[in-house]
């Protein structure tokens, strides 16, 4: 091969390099632009508070579950004597001679189904109720007494075959498995242990005495295998409640720029600026309010203006404006100074000079000098008398 060649072979190979540079540098994507900011940063409390309002709170359905059981089993414990005793005189009646001797028209039929209904509802009322007042009070305390129709507003996401495949294969899915899976199986095990051993005991009470022992050892029976897989539902209970604080805090979580722009945007509320500017206005006042006590002497105008002034000779170099106000808080800087026995100087020039030029806090400048030391001596004269 001549020089040529090789020339035109080298050629070619430069070129192919030069495409493929092209080519990558022209499909160079920046990754990181498809890549989710990751949330790390704690929610803020306006976030909180945002989702409060659209009814997401941290709410465990085992613990709401758990409660109402135990209260309905044990209100259940506790009218029992009273349901059995309704029930016994229901039958007793109902079987009586009287009845089946009587002549079923309209009006015994109306008779009958009266007494029926009052019956069952004498006898599933309390419970009923107990099992409602349980269920209100526990939600209460989870949700804090929250009311809102946002939940059952239609949302798109909701029908979105791909959110719902992710929300199936979610790590919240696996723990709703496990915590199905940790029922059923506790739930089969507490039902086995405690029939195993008194089925044979059950049977022998009623080849022996067929009515009320039987109830009695069936009903001490159901209790104890409720108690058994309320304790056991009470731990799985206490469990979901942490767990759904903590995914209700990991799914409020936001991104770094989230809270910066949250942040702008509250600063630049008006409102929230309004709210801050009287807050410490109210701060600055009640701390104002506070140092009259200690003021030499208080000047007035008489009516709108007034200043309170303190002078330390071994201290200051000049008089200090320790309060000023007009109106209002002009009569209560003169109301605290009566109180506290603190002089007050009428004195309209000067007044009204050290209110517009000096600052609370600052100090009496020296063209003022002769007019505040001649008001001082005053007062000093006062106190020495």
């Amino acid at each position: 091969m001549g020089v040529c060649g090789l020339n035109y072979y080298a050629f070619l190979k430069r070129l192919g390099k030069e495409r493929k540079r092209k080519i990558v540098s022209d499909w160079n994507w920046d990754l990181q632009f498809f890549a989710d900011e990751e949330k790390t940063e704690e929610a803020t409390p306006r976030k909180l508070q945002e989702a409060r309002k659209k009814g997401q709170i941290p709410r465990s359905s085992e613990l709401s579950a758990v409660v109402t059981l135990l209260a309905g089993f044990t209100a259940l414990n506790a009218f029992s004597q009273i349901i059995l005793n309704r029930l016994y005189g229901y039958f007793q009646f109902s079987f009586s001679s009287e009845m089946l001797n009587t002549n079923l028209d309209e009006i015994a039929l109306a008779n009958i189904m009266n007494g029926t209904i009052l019956t069952v509802i004498g006898v599933f009322l309390p419970t009923g109720l107990t099992i409602l007042a349980a269920g209100i009070i526990i939600n209460y305390l989870q949700s804090g007494g929250i009311f809102t129709l946002e939940p059952l507003k239609m949302k798109l996401d909701r029908i979105n075959p791909l959110q719902g495949f992710k929300r199936m294969f979610s790590p919240k899915k696996l723990v709703d498995l496990f915590k199905a899976l940790f029922k059923l199986g506790g739930v089969i095990i507490i039902i086995w242990s405690s029939f195993k051993g008194p089925v044979f005991s059950l049977a022998e009470t009623y080849l022996l005495n067929p009515t009320f022992q039987v109830a009695a050892t069936i009903w001490r029976l159901m209790y104890k295998i409720v108690l058994r897989v309320s304790l056991l539902l009470m731990v799985l209970a206490v469990f979901d409640y942490f767990y759904q604080r903590y995914e209700y805090r990991k799914n409020l979580r936001m991104t770094k720029k989230e809270v910066q722009d949250e942040f702008k945007q509250t600063e630049g509320d008006p409102k929230i600026k309004s709210r801050i500017r009287q807050k410490q206005r109210q701060i600055a006042m009640r701390r104002m309010m506070q140092e009259i006590p200690k003021a030499d002497v208080v000047i007035t105008n008489p009516t709108h203006l007034a200043v309170a002034l303190k002078y330390e000779a071994a201290k200051m170099e000049a008089p200090q404006v320790l309060a000023k106000g007009e109106g209002y808080i002009a009569a209560k800087i003169k109301e605290l100074a009566a109180a506290h026995n603190v002089p007050m100087v009428e004195n309209k020039p000067l007044a009204r000079t050290i209110y517009q030029t000096v600052e609370i806090g600052g100090f009496v400048p020296p063209h003022l000098y002769q007019a505040v030391a001649e008001v001082l001596a005053f007062v000093y004269k006062l106190r020495q008398k």
